[in-house]
């Protein structure tokens, strides 16, 4: 039974990665901040496991509890957005701190620890990006704090691609979705952005290593 690794499960593309992975006969272990989150991924099959990602010691106690594990597919979906500005507004210290610790500096504490575990199956390593944080696709300034933020975290990936021979490492864009942070207007439903990616992690090859690609497979420019 191949093992699929979500951290941040507790709602939206994450809890759909893990109710897909388990309906698919795959082993589930999903994170989620809040005890209260844990019953549906439980209800769901999943092994839950407490994480918050800008916790030094759950960061640490997640490599310890999963010490020696084989991961087959790891996905980073935990990020936050922020305050959607519409200009050039200065963010605050705090706001700054949140957004850029959750999304990046999470990314540079887990993705070392949980690297070897995918290597040790071979495995697939995708981090939830966004559009938005294309250099070359923007077109304006909306919410420049999580572009900002999503950009450094496209960079984090890249280096990590760089440093394994055996794990497939991939930066996502998985649509405007239907969820708390894409809205009811968004274009695509939650399941089918998180389908496509599993099809395009599944179907992935060393070939990817290092892409940063739509949910449907199509390859981005940074």
């Amino acid at each position: 039974m191949p093992t699929a690794l979500i951290i941040g499960a507790s709602r939206g593309i994450g809890l759909e990665f893990a109710r897909q992975y388990k309906a698919a006969g795959w082993r589930v272990i999903a994170t989620a901040r809040k005890p209260e989150d844990f019953a549906q991924l439980t209800a769901n099959g999943c092994e839950a496991l407490p994480l918050d990602v800008n916790n030094l010691n759950d960061c640490a106690g997640l490599a310890w509890r999963l010490d020696d594990e084989k991961i087959d597919v790891a996905i980073l979906n935990a990020g936050v957005f922020g305050t959607r500005t519409s200009g050039l507004q200065a963010p605050e210290q705090g706001e700054f701190d949140q957004v850029m610790h959750t999304n990046v500096l999470a990314a540079m504490r887990l993705l070392p620890l949980v690297l070897p575990m995918v290597e040790n199956a071979g495995g697939k390593l995708a981090v939830l990006s966004s559009g938005m944080g294309s250099i070359s696709l923007r077109e304006n300034a909306v919410a420049w704090l999580y572009r900002a933020s999503k950009a450094a975290l496209n960079s984090v990936l890249k280096d990590v691609s760089l440093s394994t021979q055996k794990v497939t490492c991939i930066a996502f864009h998985p649509g405007w979705v239907q969820t708390d942070m894409g809205g009811a207007g968004a274009e695509i439903s939650v399941d089918v952005s998180v389908a496509g990616m599993r099809a395009v992690i599944a179907n992935s090859s060393r070939a990817q290593n290092g892409q940063f690609l739509n949910y449907d497979g199509e390859c981005l420019d940074w």
